[in-house]
């Protein structure tokens, strides 16, 4: 056998031999019971990264493990392949999207397949490909007629140089996350998916997800934002005309009420519109208002900003008190009412803005451990509980009873004919903008006629196809300017008519995608629902954090919506979740303050220090931060480099090893080396063992055999739990023990329990290391392929310690223990125990007076 193991030749070669034999191909009539196991699927930007690498090597390890423990895995690949990067590459590239995504596919695959991932490749699809769009189109206009959908004028994000429609969450600091510009707000006619529909159902079924982490959960809830509350009016004393002579507000916290000093409304507000018509400085004021873009985060951070309309409101629950009315920039007219009224003694916003405009603040919620007569408010807001305080005929009560009071007295009040207080129960969540004015993205299958309005494309002309040409020669949407895709007949009477030119939000691609890997090849339906009710939910669904929110709320709805109109009986797409850290590295600097990258650095140790130099002009590097891997910042290691000098089994090892798979993972050089080292080791032992020697086997050898059950019972339960890092510890465990047997029986023909130790230290390494189980298997003279091997069965027996460690109490103090065996009777245990110094000093020469012994629990002895 070779001295050392080459991974060159094997990882290859086993890559070759599963392919050929198919043997991760899933059937959908398979009898055993399913497993559906889910990367998150990458979009094709070129190359695979190394969080790729930690991404995919954990899915890998459960669909490996469950595939050995008799389940029929599912566990495929695809693409999410639509997207504006592909339109930045063709602009600046002058290559086709459709060619520059096909390419990345291909280079990305190969990489993947490099990895030796246990994926059904026959299943692959990319969102960008007609017959998986095509699909897309056909649920679009279920929904549609379903009542799912929804077109109408809305107020949207507009990046003026990618020119599309920005979501909330791509809009940082009020600039697009991809061109830097400052975005705008338009008013857009845009398709929405009604996602509210569903807010009570999203937010409830939260609770069932037991099996997701808590902080997701947590993220969800708040984005949903399900809130009660109390929906007041405050009478205007003199409506601007073509005004209302009411402004209602919605709040939380009606118990405050008392402590209201101002009203404020969004810049987009009726009330704010009439007044503007003749005022140029509050509509520049609410010009300024919509370069900031509706993002939520970017909103709570900006100096809060306010516009006094010099109109005034009568407090709901004294006519004879008004407060000013402004304008203000951190009110949006799509949360609530579009208008709030302020009380700055409870609410840091409306203290930050009140302290600005010299508005005063008056509690009226006094915590429980200060003297109501002394409280006051400076700068800090106090947002808890407590009893009310200067607030009339709520005085004395708590925060809850006062809401109520406020709710009853606002109930029997009557303004105009209408009730001034109802209860009602809000939502955060707004419903799902889906139209974006890009080409590369799923064309939404509706056609405009003057004569017959919207009209859907017939099921039977999907799909609507991109066109094959395209230019990105002037900036906006290709398909606007594209007359013979464009104008097409109506399929209702004939006469010309236009595409709608908007495409899909990507997230609409993604939002599905794991319901069609169940049946991917259907041509004539998104979905066979048997087949996908049998898959669905996703057992374990593994990816990033930062698609906490939205990827996972589309997901969800999109399930509800599937069930709705028949394409799916489930409401939940993933049953467990699990979101791993990302993969960081020190980042490194020359001498000019160009960022380096950590192949050209070595890093050496001199007097206790760390010193960086180049490796080709030795010039002194500057070592920085940790920091995520970025190509910016080019503190990226390549994949393809580790697979070629160490092989992929190396790479998934140390990405499996260095930390809780759910932090972050430092890549270090000296990491992936004691990887490679481990993999050496392992192949030297395996090899001793296979190739045995002449004298006869030793007898006994238990101690080894009780380690390998000992480890193989604990990983087993460790990867059902996604701690891969402790399963490596516990392979490390069993590596230890196995050397030492190996060294005490070299020479020998290897005893039984040696050689059971030894294929189980293969198979436990098996969904980790593939490559190199594969070649230990062969060479330990196994039949087929440890790919295909059931997980052995742990022999409880073995797991049974011979002996057992006692805490020693002496009069309800912890003083020793004591390790005696675990079958000895209560004497001997009495016996030893009284044979310890600690307890020989107590009882200084004297007998006890009692000796308690709880077996196998705890021993107490009373002087």
């Amino acid at each position: 056998m070779a001295e050392r193991y080459n991974a060159k030749d094997s990882e290859p070669h086993w890559q070759q031999v599963w392919a050929e034999r198919e043997i991760f191909r899933t059937r959908n009539d398979d009898p055993r019971p399913k497993y559906y196991v889910l990367e998150m699927f990458p979009y094709p930007s070129g190359r695979i990264h190394m969080g790729h690498v930690r991404n995919y090597a954990m899915g890998d390890v459960v669909a490996r493990y469950k595939r050995a423990k008799g389940f029929n895995v599912l566990h495929p690949m695809g693409w999410d392949a639509f997207g504006l990067p592909a339109e930045n590459a063709a602009m600046q590239n002058k290559v086709n999207p459709r060619d520059w995504t096909y390419a990345n596919i291909a280079t990305m695959r190969a990489q993947l397949q490099s990895m030796g991932l246990s994926l059904d490749w026959s299943r692959e699809i990319a969102t960008c490909d007609p017959e998986y769009y095509k699909h897309q189109q056909r649920m679009f206009l279920d929904f549609l007629q379903a009542g799912l959908v929804s077109r109408r004028t809305a107020k949207v994000n507009w990046d003026p140089v990618d020119h599309t429609v920005l979501a909330n969450e791509q809009v940082i600091d009020g600039r697009g996350w991809r061109s830097g510009a400052f975005v705008e707000q338009r008013e857009l006619t845009q398709w929405f998916f009604k996602i509210t529909d569903f807010a009570q159902d999203l937010d409830d079924r939260l609770d069932t997800l037991e099996r997701w982490p808590e902080k997701v959960r947590l993220m969800q809830r708040n984005w949903i934002g399900r809130s009660e509350g109390l929906e007041l009016r405050f009478a205007l004393e003199s409506a601007p005309e073509g005004a209302a002579r009411d402004v209602t507000v919605y709040t939380t916290r009606p118990d405050t009420l008392f402590g209201a000093k101002f009203l404020a409304v969004a810049a987009d507000h009726p009330l704010a519109a009439a007044v503007a018509a003749d005022n140029p400085a509050l509509q520049d004021f609410i010009a300024e208002c919509r370069r900031m873009g509706t993002a939520q985060a970017a909103i709570d951070t900006a100096e809060k900003l306010g516009f006094d309309t010099g109109l005034e409101v009568r407090h709901p629950l004294d006519p004879s008190w008004t407060l000013p009315v402004y304008v203000a920039n951190f009110v949006l007219m799509e949360y609530g009412t579009g208008a709030v009224f302020g009380c700055p003694a409870h609410d840091q916003r409306d203290l930050d803005f009140a302290n600005k405009y010299a508005l005063g603040n008056t509690p009226v919620v006094c915590p429980p451990d200060q003297d109501p007569a002394a409280f006051t408010i400076t700068d800090t807001a106090y947002d808890g509980d407590g009893r009310m305080i200067n607030s009339r005929f709520l005085d004395g009560m708590s925060t809850d009873e006062a809401f109520k009071a406020v709710a009853d007295r606002l109930k029997a009040e009557t303004l105009d004919g209408g009730v001034m207080g109802r209860r009602r129960v809000q939502f955060r969540l707004r419903d799902w903008g889906v139209s974006r004015q890009r080409y590369w993205g799923c064309p939404i299958p509706v056609i405009h006629c003057d004569a017959c309005g919207v009209v859907p494309v017939p099921v039977a002309d999907l799909p609507v196809r991109l066109p094959e040409e395209v230019s990105f020669d002037v900036p906006g949407n290709p398909l606007e300017r594209d007359a013979a895709w464009r104008n097409v007949p109506c399929p209702s009477c004939g006469a010309p008519a236009r595409r709608e030119t908007d495409t899909m939000d990507t997230f609409v691609d993604s939002s599905w995608y794991f319901a069609r890997f169940t049946a991917p090849w259907l041509e004539d339906a998104p979905t066979d629902k048997a087949v996908a009710d049998h898959w669905l939910p996703v057992d374990q669904y593994i990816g990033g954090i930062e698609h906490a929110i939205l990827h996972l709320l589309y997901s969800r709805f999109f399930m509800r919506a599937m069930r709705q109109t028949g394409w799916a009986g489930v409401d939940e797409p993933f049953a467990g979740l699990f979101t791993q850290g990302m993969v960081v590295h020190e980042t490194y600097r020359d001498e000019a303050g160009a960022w380096v990258q950590p192949v050209d650095v070595k890093v050496v140790t001199e007097d206790g220090a760390r010193k960086a130099f180049h490796v080709k002009t030795d010039a002194p590097i500057a070592i920085g931060a940790i920091e995520k891997m970025s190509k910016s910042k080019k503190n990226v290691v390549d994949p393809d480099d580790i697979i070629a000098s160490y092989g992929a089994d190396t790479a998934r090892w140390f990405m499996l090893s260095d930390s809780p798979p759910e932090r972050d993972v430092i890549w270090t050089e000296d990491g992936v080396q004691g990887a490679s080292r481990f993999v050496q080791r392992v192949w030297r032992m395996v090899s001793e063992v296979a190739e045995g020697g002449s004298e006869p086997a030793l007898a006994g050898s238990e101690a080894v055999l009780k380690a390998a059950h000992k480890a193989l019972a604990a990983v087993g339960e460790d990867i059902e739990r996604l701690r891969f890092n402790r399963c490596v510890a516990h392979v490390y465990e069993l590596a230890n023990s196995l050397q030492e047997a190996v060294n005490a029986e070299r020479g020998r023909a290897p005893s039984p329990a040696l050689r059971e130790a030894t294929l189980i230290l293969v198979q436990l390494i098996a969904p980790m290391m593939p490559h190199l189980a594969e070649t230990c298997w062969t060479a330990l003279g196994q039949d087929g392929l440890v790919a295909e091997a059931a997980w052995p069965a742990v022999k409880r027996e073995l797991l049974v310690e011979d002996s057992v460690t006692l805490p020693v109490q002496i009069n309800g103090r912890k003083r020793a223990d004591v390790m005696v065996p675990r079958d000895a009777d209560q004497a001997a245990v009495q016996a030893a125990v009284l044979a310890l110094e600690p307890v020989q000093r107590a009882l200084e020469g004297k007998p006890p007076r009692k000796v308690i012994v709880v077996p196998l629990r705890i021993v107490n002895i009373v002087v």
